[in-house]
């Protein structure tokens, strides 16, 4: 090994150096941390429908329109919209329990599609034909309007970034107060997906000039539909 260090090896070396070693030093930051956390939020608890109106807000902020419906009548609110706006092809996971529900309250000019196929094989029918995109949040985040999104094989990300319009039911239920709240109560130490997408509106970005514009790098719209399954959970998450 050559005796003079490059600077990539210079770098590592002092991170290495300055990264804690004992365990205890880890205990102790998560602790810290656990107890910020449960200061701010006892110092302003939010009850379960109030993180519904936190998030609704937040979301709206980020140009996001949003429903809150009930369990029951978010299938044929949602298909209605569908027609309304223009939608054609509808991708969404067939298989699910709200896939099937939607399904079966589209009307007959949009069509459901499934994602059964390798990417490679209809990749430019994707980008080109698909006018909206459905998925279910694992959970939502209150306090930044956030959406936690587990793709899986029926319902990989792209589902959510490839249409122009994203559609994403999310339960009250799961509904967190912050990211550290959603982190533990989910338990996230203990595994990770493959892939975790957190989604707090549509695409955008802006120039040099600050010119803020929608849709450059995935969908130029979102719809969220909040599910009030409260009733159902009583007392909520914490």
């Amino acid at each position: 090994m050559s005796a003079i260090l490059t600077a990539r090896e210079r770098m590592l070396g002092r991170l290495r150096a300055a990264a804690p070693t004992a365990p205890e030093t880890v205990d102790v930051i998560d602790t810290a941390i656990d107890q910020h956390y449960l200061a701010r939020r006892a110092a302003c608890p939010l009850s379960p429908r109030q993180r519904i109106d936190v998030m609704q807000a937040a979301l709206r902020a980020s140009h996001a329109e949003v429903d809150c419906v009930g369990v029951d009548a978010w299938p044929a609110l949602l298909a209605l919209r569908l027609g309304e706006h223009g939608v054609r092809r509808l991708l969404l996971d067939t298989g699910s329990a709200e896939g099937q529900a939607l399904r079966a309250a589209l009307p007959a000019e949009v069509e459901a599609l499934s994602f059964d196929r390798p990417l490679a094989q209809w990749k430019g029918e994707l980008f080109d034909s698909v006018d909206a995109g459905f998925t279910v949040a694992r959970s939502g985040i209150a306090a930044t309007g956030t959406l936690v999104i587990a793709p899986d094989a029926a319902t990989p990300r792209t589902v959510s970034l490839a249409p122009p319009l994203h559609i994403c039911l999310v339960y009250a239920s799961t509904v967190h107060a912050d990211l550290h709240a959603a982190a533990r109560a989910e338990r996230w130490c203990d595994g990770m997906p493959a892939n975790l997408v957190l989604v707090s509106g549509p695409s955008k970005t802006s120039d040099i000039q600050q010119t803020l514009a929608y849709g450059a790098h995935g969908p130029r719209w979102l719809w969220v539909l909040i599910i009030d399954d409260l009733s159902a959970h009583a007392g909520g998450q914490p």
